[in-house]
């Protein structure tokens, strides 16, 4: 019953906790009901679109996270004797060489436990942060900035520069830096970060100053997989993040970074209050370890 408690405090409703449980809401609303009639005090205040905490309900939030850490290490406690844990892990994000953090992670665990399967969704922060909140992911790997009212979060050790690909017959693929004049006469495939929705608290828009209303975006695209198929094809140049593109010497593409210099960095995020199975919480400990934070 206090997941159940600790479900509605995290999403902040009844439907998207019943949501995330797997329950229905007649049923959830009843077990918070029994929940207030056992302690005896009104733990939630149902406004029309939101569920408050009472003060009331604020102390036994913090208890019942305490009481639930002590079960869920007590229940470690107990799976490390087997030394076996199973189950799935579902991580979301956009394409970014820090993946390859997440990656080492997921190598370590398998050589330990192969019975653990992971599942990786590719896709823009929107998509990503919607399957978090519905619980259809466990963490998410997100570019900065991010709204962290909803979420706790490790940051990633390195940040993505930005740069163009183009084709190496672009009279731009001589020069070493690309600067934003050089992007107003040509034909853009342009990030879904670029767009002035996702990224102005970004800096993104900043580093255009007043001239990104002047820029001739022909496309758009959320993976760079098809957008370096378009330019290979000379569709326009592709604005996106180094090392995701296949650049190498055999390659009809190049990549160029923008000047000034222009990075993002990323962070790997959770649900607040979230309650992990064996798996996820393994994984969370293995992030923490990985880069020395301490998970207290």
């Amino acid at each position: 019953m206090l997941k159940y408690f600790l479900a509605v405090a995290r999403e902040g409703s009844i439907t998207g906790a019943a949501n995330s449980l797997h329950l229905t809401q007649p049923t959830l609303t009843r077990q918070l009901q029994d929940l207030e009639k056992e302690l005896k005090q009104k733990l939630l205040v149902r406004g029309k679109y939101k569920v408050t905490l009472t003060p009331e309900g604020m102390i036994l939030r913090k208890r019942a996270e305490e009481i639930i850490d002590l079960v869920e290490k007590t229940e470690a406690e107990f799976q490390s004797i087997s030394d076996i844990i199973t189950g799935d892990i579902y991580i979301g994000g956009g394409e970014s060489d820090s993946m390859k953090y997440i990656a080492e992670i997921i190598k370590e665990i398998q050589i330990e436990f192969p019975d653990i399967k992971f599942h990786i969704y590719s896709g823009n922060a929107e998509d990503v942060m919607e399957k978090l909140d519905k619980g259809l992911l466990d963490f998410g790997i997100l570019i900065q900035p991010v709204d962290f009212s909803k979420y706790d979060h490790l940051e990633l050790p390195e940040k993505d520069r930005w740069g163009v690909i183009m084709r190496k017959d672009n009279p731009l693929s001589k020069k070493e830096n690309i600067t934003v004049d050089d992007l107003l006469n040509i034909p853009i495939l342009a990030s879904r970060q670029m767009s002035p929705k996702y990224s102005k608290d970004s800096g993104f828009l900043d580093w255009f100053k007043d001239k990104y209303n002047e820029l001739n975006i022909t496309a758009t695209y959320n993976l760079v997989y098809n957008a370096a198929i378009m330019v290979k094809a000379g569709v326009g140049c592709a604005v996106t993040l180094d090392k995701l593109a296949d650049t190498s010497n055999e390659s009809e593409l190049c990549f160029r970074p923008l000047y000034p210099k222009l990075e993002s960095g990323l962070d790997i995020v959770w649900k607040k209050y979230q309650i992990f199975s064996p798996a996820a919480k393994l994984f969370l400990d293995k992030l923490y370890k990985k880069f020395n934070v301490n998970n207290n």
